[in-house]
């Protein structure tokens, strides 16, 4: 049992990623305390029993009562197991119908990366219209200011301003301070800061583990077209995001609402003045472009010279047209005698992903729904409006929740093909392992998923460990029936007499062992505070899974073995006798055959 129990934790070693990251450490510990604990149990345990058990088999009051009342549990369990061998294939038929619920309890049970944790901050993410001065930013991010730090559970707020935007977080006061979590406050203060004029304000939970991005929810659509073609479809998605209820808040990078004046020449017109095209371009940018010319010292600090025209000229383009410029003759003419300015609207930015144009789609969801389930939505209607040419793809936190969210199954499945082999070399057989693992294992799945389901708990990479956990913990029940039955079948008893002395005399250990795991995990159920939703969640799954699998396994692995596994033979004294003899006999044929 100890060596199959540490076998389970194989598997999320050599996993990769960001779970693999995270869990390294979790699997090489829990191995090693599993192993030591088996290296205890062989050598200390029998010492210690030989000086604290009292002699002659002496018990206490104590013990007395809780003797009678396993005495009691096995008297009612063992009417119980005469009544499901009676009725051994409609056992077998519940046994499978509960196995195959674990697929739709699956498919149905919400999932996300990781649970969302109180981590007393809140981050805020602004964004200004193209043509905003940073003054004008500015005077909106303070009112954002004061919107968020009204909210009595907020402690102060940190900002960073530029004229295209800027960004910042709300830090909360100690969760033991205040009575409602980020959480609960996260939808007041979006519509606390959506009420301000001028400024986009997209507020977020900060993911639990380190992840990039800066929404819940990042929907990349890539394309060979321009960006202005990708308006209808990029629409189309968005409206499904707000219709379907579950976002707070869902935008898109595509924006084509940048002003853009382009200045067109007459080339006749300059020409006939005596300019070129090169003297004119000089001078329209020394004016507007902002380069620098030269630099001056002043109290030992040197400074940029910028030759520009002032702010209230540039705020339009109609003072553009008044400029003059020098001709060779020494005449200053206005530009508007050769130029004329077309004005159009063009893209704020021109994003690329993987060689290809991109739009991102982003959104933050509504407390209470799960990142997976925003995303999911975004897909559905992405795949639904857009044609063979547009490719789908995840940026930030949705990007980690499609690589990492399948990943431990994967390596829910290798565990169990590992725990098979081990106990196929243990039992020296391949029958008994498969009615450990079918009698046990999808029994104690199943009975975990029907919480995730309720949503007690999501489908997640701390569930998902728990999960493979749970699959080294509930098969050492079976192990210890299937073991047992197989040595008394082997001292000479019959199949169905051996197993059920097995499961009857190995009841109070399998109890023993389930109560002291359920127990054992129980604190982490009701686990609060900072970090609790990680900890709910794996606890969750554990208590769940061992208390119904045992349930199962205690009636389901002997109506199996009943089933599947082979007929002992008893060896008899001669056959053990020849066991000893036979090596003998050949060593003595080869000595004297030298």
């Amino acid at each position: 049992m100890t060596i199959t129990l540490a076998a389970v934790y194989t598997p999320i070693g050599f996993q990769g990623g960001l779970t693999g990251s995270l869990f390294l450490e979790f699997a090489i510990t829990l191995a090693a305390a599993v192993v030591v604990s088996g290296l205890v149990a062989v050598t200390l345990s029998p010492v210690m029993s030989s000086r604290f058990v009292n002699e002659k088999g002496r018990e206490g009051r104590l013990s007395k009562l809780v003797h009678r009342g396993f005495e009691s549990v096995r008297r009612r369990y063992e009417r119980l197991l005469d009544g499901a061998l009676g009725m051994r294939w409609a056992i077998v038929a519940a046994a499978v119908l509960v196995m195959l619920a674990a697929v739709p309890l699956y498919q149905n049970s919400r999932r996300e990366l990781a649970p969302i944790e109180d981590q007393s901050h809140i981050s805020l993410f602004m964004a200004a219209s193209p043509d905003a001065s940073l003054e004008a930013t500015n005077k909106a991010s303070l009112q954002v200011v004061k919107g968020v730090t009204s909210f009595p559970e907020a402690k102060f707020m940190w900002s960073l301003t530029a004229n295209w935007g800027g960004f910042g977080g709300m830090v909360a006061k100690n969760w033991k301070e205040r009575k409602r979590t980020t959480e609960q406050m996260y939808g007041q203060v979006y519509y606390a800061v959506s009420q301000v004029p001028g400024l986009q304000v997209f507020p977020r939970l900060d993911p639990p583990l380190p992840t990039p991005g800066q929404y819940d929810v990042e929907l990349i659509l890539a394309s060979d077209v321009p960006p202005d073609q990708m308006l209808q479809t990029v629409g189309a998605v968005l409206g499904a995001g707000w219709q379907s209820g579950k976002f707070l808040y869902v935008d898109t990078d595509l924006k084509i609402d940048l002003p853009e004046a382009r200045v067109v020449i007459d080339r006749d017109q300059v020409a006939d003045l005596g300019l070129d095209l090169a003297s004119v371009g000089r001078e329209l940018g020394t004016l507007l472009g902002g380069a620098y010319v030269n630099r001056f010292n002043y109290y030992d600090r040197s400074y940029k010279v910028i030759p520009q025209i002032g702010n209230d000229r540039r705020t339009t383009v109609g003072p553009l047209l008044d400029l003059k410029i020098k001709t060779p003759s020494g005449r200053l003419v206005p530009v508007s005698t050769f130029t004329h300015i077309e004005s159009s609207t063009a893209p704020r930015t021109l994003n690329r992903f993987q060689q290809r144009n991109a739009v991102r789609i982003f959104g933050g969801v509504k407390p209470g729904v799960t990142k997976e389930e925003g995303l999911r939505v975004l897909e559905n209607a992405a795949k639904a409006v857009t044609g063979p040419g547009v490719g789908l793809d995840y940026a930030g936190e949705s990007r980690q929740i499609r690589l990492e969210g399948a990943a431990l199954t994967v390596t829910l499945g290798f565990a169990v093909i590992l725990i098979y082999l081990v106990l196929a070399a243990q039992f020296r057989s391949f029958r008994d392992p498969l009615i450990v693992l079918i009698g046990s294992v999808p029994l104690a799945i199943s009975g975990a998923l029907v919480f995730s389901y309720l949503d007690f708990t999501t489908i997640n990479i701390y569930s998902q460990v728990g999960l493979i956990t749970l699959v080294g913990l509930i098969a050492k029940n079976g192990i210890l029936i299937v073991q047992f039955a197989n040595t008394l079948q082997s001292q000479g008893m019959a199949k169905l007499a051996a197993l059920r002395e097995a499961s009857l005399t190995r009841l109070r250990p399998v109890l023993m062992t389930s109560a002291a795991t359920v127990f054992g995990h129980l604190p982490l159920v009701f686990a609060t505070g900072p970090g609790s939703a990680a900890r709910n969640s794996i606890g969750t799954v554990l208590v769940a899974g061992m208390t119904v699998g045992t349930l199962f396994t205690l009636f389901v692995v002997p109506v199996f073995y009943s089933f599947i596994a082979a007929e002992h033979r008893p060896e008899t004294e001669a056959e053990s006798e020849s066991l000893v003899l036979e090596p003998a006999r050949a060593m003595v044929g080869e000595v004297a055959h030298a």
